[in-house]
């Protein structure tokens, strides 16, 4: 084990999920980290703030989460890579500043490990619960992307595609962890710098007079320059136009918006990431996501062991999700049974993609443990039964 120039602990680690994420920050090319400590999450930047002195970053504990949520933004137009890590009440504070980074388009990423609420409720113990809340929690129209791992090894290799796709897109991109990913250990192989592929913002290098924050090319996603050099940025929440003023028009309002709804979805097939096996031929597909996805796999090998032919998608990316996959294999199965760490969210999005297809089965869960096998076994045998 060593460290590269730029920092990277390359070799085979046993390290949790948090400080996985910490290292894959790192790698990504992060440098700027503000948060807030808060269950189950606080590993995350307590390694950040061990680390950082060695390779250069820069770590500050705000007052709070909403504090936390606007520091980075500023570094990111300072011309860093920025992230924060929160857990589901920092979370639910951050929500106005996820709209402005949206609004904005600021490439930050968003850690959260969840824990069981609503509220204070279980703090060290896990759930999957902050979901929709990713997708959904700000107000008003906008695209994010939302990745779950379900291993400290995917902790620290999705954290450096949550920055790849965050400067790729300009958008707010969140890794939606959850507090037995987060905290459990496991071998994390760490490649050297140059096996790592890191992406950087598109960068604008013509005359200076002739720059606009805000104006795209065909793939609708503007390029950066360095706040102090040189350049007029003028970076607002309120509607504006291509040069970064306010346009309280409705016909800018509607041109904004719907580029930033756009500038993710024409990405979609790009961006979206699921791991499947057994699905072609299966009467049943276990849609799964994060540690759940561990979880189901006892009940799927039992039922493989009584003759029933069940496959497992698992969503890497749950947002944009994979509706045209959805769609493709409800109208192939008898069911899809969908196991997860609250008590029903995916599972609506499963259903509106399946739109009655076939039988979509939910398996809820409140939090405070992961799921039994076993109760996940049954709601494959009942999906069969159609009832």
């Amino acid at each position: 084990m060593h460290a590269d120039p730029i920092g990277v602990l390359t070799g085979a680690h046993f390290i949790d999920g948090d400080h996985a994420c910490s290292e894959g920050a790192i790698a990504a090319g992060c440098r700027f980290v503000a948060g807030y400590p808060i269950t189950p999450s606080t590993e995350v930047v307590e390694r950040i703030a061990e680390r950082f002195p060695f390779v250069g970053g820069v770590f500050i504990q705000m007052e709070d989460e909403i504090a936390s949520s606007i520091a980075i933004q500023g570094a990111v137009w300072g011309g860093k890579k920025a992230m924060t890590v929160t857990s589901g009440p920092g979370f639910s504070l951050m929500m106005e500043h996820i709209g402005l980074a949206a609004m904005t388009e600021t490439p930050c990423v968003f850690v959260d490990v969840q824990r069981a609420g609503p509220s204070t409720g279980l703090p060290t113990m896990p759930a999957q619960g902050d979901m929709m809340q990713a997708r959904w929690g700000s107000h008003g129209d906008y695209q994010i992307i939302a990745i779950v791992p379900n291993s400290p090894q995917e902790c620290f290799d999705l954290t450096i595609h949550a920055f790849n796709l965050s400067e790729r897109y300009r958008v707010p991109v969140m890794m939606m962890m959850d507090e037995c990913v987060g905290h459990m250990i496991e071998r994390v192989v760490i490649p050297s710098a140059d096996k790592i592929e890191v992406h950087n913002r598109k960068v604008y290098d013509g005359p200076k007079e002739s720059y606009r924050a805000f104006e795209t090319g065909r793939d609708l996603v503007p390029s950066m320059v360095k706040a102090g050099d040189g350049y007029r940025i003028h970076v607002t929440g309120l509607t504006h136009d291509e040069k970064g003023y306010p346009d309280m028009s409705v016909s800018a309002q509607g041109k904004l918006v719907q580029r930033l709804m756009d500038k993710i979805r024409i990405h979609t097939d790009d961006i979206v990431m699921y791991k499947e096996e057994d699905v072609e031929g299966a009467d049943v597909v276990v849609v799964s996501f994060g540690i759940t996805s561990r979880t189901a796999i006892p009940a799927i090998e039992q039922a493989k062991a009584k003759g029933l032919k069940v496959g497992h998608l698992r969503l890497v990316v749950v947002w944009p999700f994979p509706e045209k996959r959805i769609r493709e294999l409800a109208g192939k199965v008898k069911s899809i049974v969908v196991p997860e760490l609250n008590m029903g969210q995916i599972v609506y999005e499963v259903e509106r993609c399946a739109a009655g297809k076939c039988n979509v089965v939910s398996v809820p869960h409140a939090g405070g443990t992961v799921h039994q096998p076993k109760d996940i076994f049954a709601a494959i045998e009942k999906s069969l039964r159609g009832t």
